[in-house]
């Protein structure tokens, strides 16, 4: 991904503007169970959905695994449109953008040594992942993966320097 378009300081205490590297210095961290991460789709009659997701970063997206026949998955093949909240070391950020399903092997393949460097063991299997578990938001392997792109982020620092801004890409 590349360098903000456009940053706004949305802090009404006076703190400056913060980084875009702070945000993405806290995405790119190895993954912790501190760090929590939710998906919100769209159901079809326009009501919300959220669920918890695993995601990783890869060369500037976060790609995240879901089966087929989850809310989320199904929400996403009618409309891409979707949100990504997470609560990451020093900084909140609420990410809005879309998200498509990647079927590439190279990709597939580092996401899925990534998994294995963080302790699940994920492997290829077709133009999906497999492992003899996850977690229960996820459904039943195979777990399609899907890449999010971001267009908006807004971040609120919960530790010094504090902060709030919004970046759009």
């Amino acid at each position: 991904m590349s360098e903000p378009r456009e940053t706004k300081n949305i802090d009404r205490y006076g703190d400056p503007e913060m980084p875009w590297s702070r945000a993405e210095e806290a995405l790119s961290a190895p993954p912790a169970k501190e760090n929590t991460y939710f998906l919100g789709t769209c159901r079809p009659d326009g009501t919300p959905h959220s669920a918890g997701i695993g995601p990783q970063w890869l060369d500037g997206f976060l790609y995240f695994t879901s089966n087929p026949s989850t809310r989320k998955s199904r929400d996403l093949a009618v409309n891409p449109r979707c949100t990504i909240s997470a609560r990451l070391p020093r900084i909140d950020l609420v990410l809005d953008g879309t998200a498509e399903r990647i079927t590439d092997a190279g990709t597939l393949e580092r996401l899925a040594q990534g998994y294995r460097d963080g302790g699940w063991p994920a492997e290829v299997d077709g133009d999906a992942l497999t492992a003899p578990f996850s977690a229960p938001s996820a459904g039943p392997p195979p777990w399609q993966v899907y890449r999010f792109t971001f267009h908006q982020v807004v971040g609120v620092a919960t530790e010094e320097p504090y902060g709030a801004t919004r970046w759009r890409f």
